[in-house]
């Protein structure tokens, strides 16, 4: 059984990889960031990449998430273009901006990088990981040990406490050394209730979370303690 949905996502995502090589003959490329067009990511938005900014949003008493982004304008656009989009290529873009990130917040720290997976329905849409190949193209240690233990809503069409409510229990850890440090990595954080659920999850393995990790944080919003704000 495992090997024959394997096989049907690999058919998948070769069809999406034949249809997008289709779909780049007939339409004209453009700049995932900006629209320039005859580039995918045109120099001025890959300087812009390269270059990612200290925020930081605090969840609950303990856990900090550092981003690299907010999820605004051009970096948005570029994150959109992965997630909905099919243009896998910008993932290490993306991937080196969380890496950079990464140096400035754990400087010379051994640990291991950990990604929320993926829910069911994202993967059969999509045909890949988006957080997964983000991590990967970082070259920043991973483990692959959180796990859906059961099916939730579409967080985006829910609230902050449905968001809570819709995710707490949902994930299960294991491959953990008991007191290894992690980070939990995820490609947007909102309200950080995935986030939370994920620490959690790591916790009660035996990990030890150092923190959060993401490539954007959506704008202000809500009371201080969950809003983005720089470092400096």
């Amino acid at each position: 059984m495992r090997q024959h949905r394997a096989m049907a996502v690999s058919l998948a995502e070769l069809a999406r990889r034949a249809a997008a090589d289709a779909l780049a003959l007939v339409l004209p490329v453009s700049c995932a960031g900006c629209g320039t067009l005859d580039v995918a990511l045109c120099a001025a938005c890959r300087r812009l990449l390269s270059t990612p900014l200290p925020l930081t949003r605090r969840l609950g008493p303990r856990l900090d998430v550092h981003s690299a982004f907010a999820y605004e304008g051009e970096p948005a656009a570029v994150l959109r273009a992965l997630k909905e989009d099919g243009r896998t290529s910008l993932a290490r873009p993306l991937g080196l901006a969380l890496a950079a990130r990464a140096a400035s917040v754990f400087p010379g720290d051994r640990m291991r990088y950990v990604a929320v997976p993926t829910s069911p329905a994202a993967m059969r849409r999509r045909g890949y990981r988006v957080v997964e190949l983000v991590l990967r193209r970082s070259g920043l240690p991973a483990v692959p040990a959180l796990r859906t233990a059961r099916r939730t809503a579409d967080q985006r069409r829910l609230g902050r406490d449905d968001r809570a409510r819709n995710v707490s229990g949902s994930l299960t850890a294991a491959g953990v050394t008991p007191g290894e440090k992690v980070v939990v990595v995820d490609d947007v954080v909102t309200t950080g209730a995935t986030l939370s659920e994920a620490a959690r999850a790591l916790e009660r393995a035996g990990g030890v979370v150092v923190g959060a990790l993401t490539v954007a944080a959506t704008p202000k919003r809500g009371s201080a303690r969950d809003t983005a704000t720089s470092e400096d």
